[in-house]
């Protein structure tokens, strides 16, 4: 529901779980991206190429949404990226969303998912979309 609401048209180039690992690393490669395998990759990452972003997606489940200290790690893994870098943070519901609320990061979104019309934008410089660091 996220992704064909707020990423129109983007590909799926990296998706993990406990099931496995889907990955098209020829395309994350084109993007400047290298994943080895300690690389602390998102839950999702999309490719949309007509705003030339990539999308990392991190579902809050049991572990921790994007914090200060994941926002660095994903800003480190993806400095080579040719693609702007938006962060965002998916949360079941509200009430799973208020225990994480102070630890999430400026400069992230938050989409729950029983309400998937809407984002939470955490500051920066706009709503939805990379973060433009001066």
């Amino acid at each position: 529901m996220f992704a064909p609401r707020f990423v129109p048209g983007g590909a799926l180039v990296y998706a993990g779980d406990t099931s496995g690992i889907s990955l098209d690393s020829d395309r994350l490669a084109v993007l400047g991206v290298h994943v080895d395998s300690h690389g602390k990759m998102p839950d999702v990452l999309l490719h949309d190429a007509e705003r030339g972003w990539l999308v990392a997606v991190e579902a809050v489940t049991s572990k921790s949404p994007i914090d200060n200290r994941r926002y660095a790690e994903l800003t480190e893994l993806f400095a080579g990226a040719t693609t702007g870098m938006v962060y965002v943070t998916a949360f079941l519901s509200r009430a799973a969303m208020v225990p994480f609320l102070r630890e999430v990061a400026w400069h992230t979104e938050v989409w729950i998912a029983n309400e998937p019309a809407h984002l939470i934008h955490f500051n920066g410089d706009r709503c939805f979309g990379p973060h433009e660091s001066n």
